[in-house]
């Protein structure tokens, strides 16, 4: 699949679907749907990000209210997801109701990139304006600075490191007050 990047700062028409649509820059959350949910249970990462691979995810799961996943589109359609929930959370970490945890993926052909930041500020505008949360908290795989650096110049702080209980390995958990 072969994309065409709209530049910075472009805004992208919503399809008419009588849902709103969070947009930050080109990019927009929409509802999960089965297609997208289907899609996104067959991405697979190379190593080491293969931790974040989606196969074996029932895209039911995906789809489900409950879950609070959230499809991330551009004008040529799915090109990752954002969660809103304890779907954020690792194994292993030690969590509490004083953030609301986020996280989310992009295409694997599409990571590194630099398309990272409209992506996660997409779901930081989205978050704020569906849930209000007092602040955002994030969980990522240690190795992944690339992840990091990008989550820290959207404000993120550290607040704690630890191994997850399903692989052993290293997590970083970030946060950022929204007030």
């Amino acid at each position: 699949m072969r994309r065409r990047f709209p530049g910075r700062g472009r805004r992208v028409n919503p399809v008419d679907s009588g849902w709103p649509a969070a947009f930050n820059g080109w990019v927009r959350i929409v509802p999960m749907t089965a297609a997208y949910a289907a899609d996104i249970a067959t991405w697979r990462y190379p190593a080491p990000y293969d931790c974040y691979d989606m196969t074996g995810t029932d895209p039911s799961f995906l789809t489900d209210p409950a879950s609070g996943f959230f499809a991330l589109v551009d004008d040529e359609g799915l090109i990752g997801f954002r969660s809103f929930g304890p779907d954020g959370r690792v194994p292993g970490g030690a969590y509490d109701d004083s953030a609301l945890d986020t996280g989310g993926g992009l295409r694997p052909e599409l990571t590194g990139q630099g398309l990272g930041r409209e992506a996660i500020g997409a779901g930081l505008e989205f978050g704020r304006e569906r849930f209000a949360p007092p602040a955002f908290r994030v969980t990522v795989a240690s190795f992944n600075v690339r992840a990091q650096r990008v989550i820290a110049a959207l404000g993120f702080r550290p607040a704690g490191r630890f191994a997850a209980t399903t692989n052993g390995w290293n997590y970083e958990v970030l946060v950022r007050p929204e007030s």
